[in-house]
C-alpha cells in the first residue's frame, strides 16, 4: 500500500448527504475480482446517463475538476452496504483523500485498509471547503498528514486530529497484513520453537 504522507491536489465536490455505497460503486460492478477497475464506474448512475454519456449536471464531470485527488462531501458519507469496492473505486479513480463532517463507521475504516485519508471536519469546515473549491477554478488543498493539517493557497490552514494509530497506518503504509509482516522475523523464530518442541 502506497504511504501518504502530504497530498497537494484538485478538489472535487459531490454536494450531497447520505452518498451510500451503492451511489459510490453500483452493484452491478461488484463482479470483479481484482480491487483495480472500479475507478471507472465510481458514482456511475450520476456521472453517466441513459446512454452512457457524461452527464454534465453532475459536478464532477466539469472540466475544472479533472485530476482531482481530493473529495469533499456531506454527512454519512459512505453509508448504506459494508462493500470494500466503495474505497476501491475512490481510490482507482484517483482521490486519495475524502473529506466530510461524517462518515459510515465500515467505510471509514476501509480507506484507512486501502491507503485513503477519511479526514472528519466541523459543517461550517466543510462548507467554507464547498464555498472555496467554486470561487476559485482548479481549487486546490494541501493534506499535511505529517503534520495534521490542511491548508490552500488563500491563507486557510485547519489542524485536525485523527487516531494515532490509523495515522501511522497511513504514514508507512501499512494494512492489517503489512503490520504483521513487519514481525515476521519474530513469528517464523516462534514457529521454529514451536515445531521444535513437538517433534522433541
Amino acid at each position: 500500500m502506497e504511504a501518504f504522507k502530504k497530498l497537494t491536489g484538485i478538489v472535487a465536490p459531490v454536494d450531497r448527504v447520505n452518498v451510500d455505497t451503492d451511489a459510490i460503486i453500483p452493484k452491478q460492478f461488484l463482479k470483479r475480482i481484482e480491487r483495480t477497475g472500479f475507478g471507472q464506474f465510481l458514482f456511475y448512475e450520476w456521472r453517466f446517463d441513459e446512454a452512457g454519456q457524461d452527464n454534465p449536471a453532475f459536478e464532477m464531470n466539469k472540466p475544472r475538476y479533472q485530476g482531482a485527488s481530493v473529495l469533499i462531501s456531506r454527512a454519512n458519507f459512505g453509508c448504506g452496504s459494508s462493500r470494500e469496492h466503495a474505497p476501491w473505486a475512490i481510490m482507482d479513480y484517483g482521490f486519495r483523500a475524502v473529506i466530510a463532517p461524517s462518515f459510515a463507521d465500515i467505510f471509514y475504516n476501509n480507506c484507512f485498509k486501502n491507503g485513503i485519508l477519511p479526514l472528519k471536519l466541523t459543517e461550517e469546515q466543510v462548507e467554507d471547503l464547498f464555498k472555496r473549491t467554486a470561487a476559485h477554478e482548479g481549487y486546490q488543498l494541501t493534506v499535511d498528514l505529517e503534520n495534521n493539517k490542511i491548508s490552500d493557497e488563500y491563507g486557510l490552514e485547519i489542524k485536525f486530529e485523527l487516531d494515532e494509530h490509523r495515522r501511522q497506518f497511513l504514514l508507512l503504509g501499512l494494512d492489517d497484513i503489512g503490520l504483521t509482516l513487519q514481525h515476521a522475523d519474530a513469528i517464523s523464530a516462534y514457529e521454529d520453537q514451536h515445531a521444535a518442541k513437538l517433534f522433541a
